[in-house]
């Protein structure tokens, strides 16, 4: 089984690049982020003919999740339990076959100090809350997606630079961990223990050419599914495409 999280940014600018993504490699499982799209808009009869079911939570220009899978999908819940329902579209929580899967688009926060920036570790502390009362650390669950935060300095290209600014402060660092300490492992610190592989580069000053990057997208399992995995990579390839997204899909490998 392959489970891949990819922020597409914008699933209709990129909809012969996802689709032609989709029939070459094709992952078990693919979670989108930033689909900004509402769901009526959204790409399913192209995705459907490649063999896919699909759990839509889109929102018109910003946010937007997707998980597409080739099993039938049952969908536990849209957003979160406290959302209003006008809320940012960032979170689907589906069950496919025997795994439990958790797409999610964190804020990106603006800036440290912001009212965004304060939403963003917010949505964290819910995003805990959430796994403690809905969820089981012995399910077989994957929590995947665009978190907007690069964990440690092997997942950004110049750490002294990015040391306190968005992405890479502190309190997203930390806020990120204390939601892996429910019961969640960095499956692709299972596999890759080296820096300098990145899932997200800028697209100013040729910072993808450059390997600029931060490693922002990421994949986190219970423990079933650490034991299950075999591999986790990401597909810089694709970033390389004309007019791509912005991120590369990180693709892991299960048992």
């Amino acid at each position: 089984m392959r489970i891949a999280t990819w922020n597409v940014n914008s699933v209709i600018a990129r909809s012969e690049i996802l689709t032609g993504w989709l029939a070459k490699h094709k992952p078990d499982v693919a979670c989108l982020q930033e689909t900004k799209c509402v769901d009526d808009r959204f790409p399913t009869s192209q995705i459907e003919e490649l063999g896919y079911h699909l759990a839509l939570f889109g929102q018109a220009a910003y946010n937007g999740v997707a998980v597409l899978s080739r099993q039938p999908i049952e969908i536990i819940r849209r957003g979160m339990p406290s959302d209003a329902e006008d809320a940012q579209r960032r979170l689907v929580d589906i069950r496919t076959g025997d795994v439990r899967i958790i797409n999610v688009y964190v804020p990106n926060g603006e800036r440290v100090g912001s009212a965004k920036y304060a939403f963003k570790l917010e949505w964290f502390a819910k995003l805990r809350q959430y796994l403690d009362e809905h969820c089981q650390p012995d399910e077989n669950l994957i929590l995947c997606g665009d978190f907007n935060v690069a964990p440690d300095a092997r997942d950004v290209h110049d750490p002294m630079l990015w040391e306190g600014r968005i992405m890479f402060s502190e309190p997203e660092r930390n806020a990120l961990k204390h939601v892996q300490e429910w019961g969640l492992a960095d499956l692709f610190r299972q596999h890759h223990d080296e820096a300098g592989l990145f899932t997200w580069w800028d697209y100013r000053a040729g910072a993808f050419r450059r390997n600029q990057g931060l490693r922002i997208d990421h994949v986190f399992g219970t423990r079933s599914m650490v034991s299950r995995c075999v591999g986790v990579e990401i597909e810089r390839t694709v970033r390389s495409l004309e007019r791509p997204s912005d991120h590369a899909p990180v693709v892991a490998e299960f048992l």
